[in-house]
């Protein structure tokens, strides 16, 4: 078993290639990055694990930078900080919800109850959310989908046929 296979993340192998990459040593890696020189060679033998901040900061003076990607290869943009989007208690919304601003009636789970509707709120069902994102996805990006089937529009699903006029109604 090699050293790298070892670690959970390669970050030797990796601060070793950028810094081959850029043609750039040890010395010259540090001084760039604002931090020591025996920073570097501790992250480049193993002997200290660099933070994501330290790695970013010597990816950065090479000159490269840091992604996240998906399965498919598609670049993952971090996601903005909406100062006005907090709840009652000044907390995010959790961020692997959509939040929902300013909600029409049907969209908060209370409306069934009559109770006064939050100024924003967001889906907990993954699966309508998941279809509403692919549904407004093919709505706004006629470009990229123009030659892709119509999504279903999940308000028209089975879920909500209790609501939808029956077929003998003129």
């Amino acid at each position: 078993m090699t050293e790298n296979e070892r670690e959970p993340y390669p970050t030797t192998g990796l601060l070793r290639a950028v810094r081959r990459k850029a043609d750039m040593s040890q010395r010259e890696l540090a001084r760039a990055a604002g931090v020591s020189p025996s920073s570097v060679g501790r992250v480049e033998s193993g002997a200290r694990a660099a933070s994501v901040a330290l790695f970013s900061r010597l990816v950065d003076a090479a000159g490269m930078h840091l992604l996240v990607v998906d399965d498919h290869g598609r670049v993952i943009t971090p996601m903005l900080d909406r100062e006005d989007l907090r709840d009652g208690a000044e907390r995010r919304y959790p961020s692997h919800l959509d939040t929902i601003t300013d909600p029409e009636p049907g969209e908060w789970w209370a409306d069934i109850y009559g109770l006064a509707r939050p100024p924003e709120t967001f889906f907990r069902d993954r699966r309508l959310r998941d279809a509403m994102r692919r549904r407004s996805q093919w709505e706004v990006r006629v470009a990229k989908y123009r030659t892709s089937p119509e999504p279903p529009d999940p308000r028209w699903s089975d879920r909500w046929r209790w609501w939808q006029p029956p077929s003998s109604w003129p």
